[in-house]
C-alpha cells in the first residue's frame, strides 16, 4: 500500500511539472548594470530562472476560461533634456532706440526712497594708529563708557591706547528693507586718528531723523587707502581714515511703507521738464491703451505725472509694466564751466549766433639772475653784496580772428578746434559769447 500511495504522489508531481513547463512564461527583465526594469509583466512571481540571473519568470497554469496575456512591450528609457514649457516672451522688455531710455531712469514713484541713517560708534583694533585719547576726550569717553557697561571699571585709570578711535557711521536705508535683511554702512574718523586700516567696529546703533533706531552695524572695515612714513619722507594715496563695511548693517526696525499704502501712483522726475513729462504721459497712455483699453496717466506739471492702477492689478505688476517703456527726454541748452579744473561741457542743444572771435595769448617772463658782488683782494672796507638782476620778456601770440556761427554742437566745437585755444581759452571765449548775447544756452560756472 505504501508503494502505491508513493507512485501515485511522485506521478502527480511529474504531472505537474509537465504542465507548468507548458505554460506561457511571462518574462520580467532587469538591467544589469542599473537595475532598472527593461519588460513588465501583469502579477510577476519573484522567482529567479536558472539560466538568466536578472530574469524573473511568473509560471501561469493554462486556463481556457482567462483571455490570453496582455503582449508586454520593452520600456525604453528617456534621454535627453528635460521637458520645458514653450517659452514666451517677456512683454515687460522693450526695445530701446538710440537716444531713448526706459522711465525708471528718468523718474521715481514718489514715496519710494532711501532714508538716511548716522551713529556714532569705535573702532578697536588698531595697529597704532587711532585717536590719541588726552587729544580726542570724546574718545576716552566713548571707551570708558563702553567698557563699564562692560563690567570694566576705568574711571580712575589713565588711559594710553592708541588702538581706539572714535567714528560717525553712515548708511541708506532702502525702501522696503525688511527686518533681518542687510545694508551697507560708510565708517569715517572724528579724531586725529592717522588710519582705520585693518580695525573692527564695535556695534553701534544708527538712527534716522526722528531719532527711532532702524539698525545696527558691526563688523571689520576695508579700507581703500594707506599711509607710510619714515623720518624724511611719507606717502599717502587715497584717504585711509574713511573705510566701509560690505553688509555690515542688520536692519532691526522696518519702515512701515507699501506700495497699495500711497494711494495715487505718481512719477517724480529726476531733471523736470514739460516736454519730458509729456513725453511719458504720452509713451504711459499708448501702452495702457493696447494693454488695458484705457488711459492711465496725467501730466500735473514740469516734474509730476499722475497713474490711474487698473482694477485687479497690484500695484507692484503695473509699475514693473509702466517703467520699462522708451522714452527720449529733452534736455535744455546748457554749458557747464569749470575755471579750477579747465573743464568744459556743452550740452547737444547748445547754439551760437554768428559772431567774430579773435583771441592773443600774451607771455610774460620774468626771470630772476642775482650775482655777487665781491671787493678787491686786500681790500680793507670792501664786503660781499648780493646784487639782483632782472630780465622781463613779454611776448603775444596768436590773435587770429575767425566766423564762429553753431547750428549744432558739432559745427561749434569744430569751429573753436580750428582757432587752437587750451581750456582756458574756450572758458574765457564762452564767458565773452555770453555776455556778447550770442550764447544761445545757460551758462553755470561752478
Amino acid at each position: 500500500m505504501r508503494i502505491l500511495f508513493a507512485g501515485l504522489a511522485v506521478g502527480f508531481i511529474a504531472l505537474q511539472s509537465a504542465s507548468a513547463q507548458d505554460a506561457p512564461r511571462m518574462p520580467i527583465t532587469l538591467d544589469p548594470q542599473t537595475g532598472e526594469v527593461v519588460s513588465v509583466a501583469d502579477t510577476p512571481l519573484p522567482l529567479a530562472g536558472k539560466d538568466a540571473p536578472t530574469v524573473l519568470a511568473a509560471d501561469m497554469a493554462p486556463n481556457p476560461s482567462l483571455p490570453p496575456p496582455p503582449v508586454i512591450a520593452p520600456i525604453v528609457p528617456r534621454s535627453g533634456p528635460e521637458p520645458r514649457a514653450p517659452s514666451t516672451p517677456d512683454s515687460l522688455v522693450h526695445a530701446l532706440a538710440p537716444g531713448d531710455v526706459r522711465i525708471k531712469d528718468i523718474a521715481a514713484v514718489e514715496g519710494v526712497r532711501e532714508n538716511q541713517l548716522v551713529g556714532y560708534g569705535l573702532v578697536v583694533g588698531l595697529q597704532g594708529t587711532g585717536d590719541t585719547l588726552r587729544n580726542a576726550a570724546f574718545s576716552e569717553q566713548s571707551l570708558q563708557s563702553m567698557l563699564e557697561r562692560l563690567g570694566v571699571n576705568v574711571r580712575d585709570s589713565a588711559l594710553r591706547t592708541r588702538n581706539v578711535a572714535a567714528v560717525i557711521v553712515t548708511a541708506e536705508l532702502p525702501a522696503f528693507s525688511g527686518a533681518g535683511s542687510r545694508i551697507d554702512v560708510n565708517v569715517a574718523s572724528l579724531g586725529d586718528a592717522s588710519s582705520l586700516q585693518g580695525g573692527t567696529l564695535v556695534i553701534t546703533q544708527l538712527a534716522g531723523a526722528d531719532g527711532e533706531v532702524y539698525a545696527v552695524a558691526q563688523g571689520p572695515i576695508a579700507v581703500t587707502g594707506y599711509s607710510a612714513a619714515g623720518m624724511a619722507e611719507s606717502v599717502q594715496k587715497g584717504t585711509p581714515t574713511a573705510g566701509r563695511i560690505p553688509n555690515g548693517a542688520l536692519v532691526e526696525h522696518e519702515l512701515q511703507t507699501s506700495l497699495d499704502g500711497l494711494g495715487a501712483l505718481t512719477f517724480k522726475l529726476r531733471n523736470p521738464d514739460f516736454r519730458t513729462a509729456i513725453r511719458i504721459t504720452d509713451a504711459i497712455n499708448a501702452y495702457s491703451r493696447r494693454r488695458y483699453g484705457a488711459a492711465v496717466a496725467e501730466e500735473r506739471d514740469y516734474r509730476t505725472v499722475a497713474l490711474v492702477k487698473p482694477r485687479g492689478m497690484s500695484a507692484a505688476r503695473f509699475i514693473a509694466e509702466i517703467e520699462g517703456l522708451p522714452v527720449r527726454p529733452d534736455t535744455p541748452a546748457r554749458v557747464v564751466i569749470d575755471e579750477r579744473s579747465g573743464t568744459v561741457v556743452m550740452g547737444a542743444d547748445v547754439r551760437i549766433s554768428t559772431v567774430a572771435i579773435t583771441h592773443g595769448n600774451l607771455s610774460i617772463r620774468v626771470t630772476e639772475t642775482p650775482v655777487a658782488s665781491q671787493p678787491e683782494p686786500f681790500s680793507d672796507n670792501g664786503e660781499t653784496v648780493v646784487l639782483p638782476r632782472t630780465m622781463v620778456d613779454a611776448s603775444e601770440s596768436g590773435g587770429k580772428l575767425a566766423i564762429i556761427g553753431g547750428t549744432d554742437l558739432q559745427t561749434l566745437v569744430r569751429g573753436l578746434n580750428q582757432i587752437g585755444l587750451k581750456p582756458t581759452g574756450v572758458i574765457a571765449i564762452v564767458q565773452a559769447m555770453k555776455t556778447a548775447g550770442a550764447l544761445q544756452a545757460d551758462l553755470v560756472v561752478q
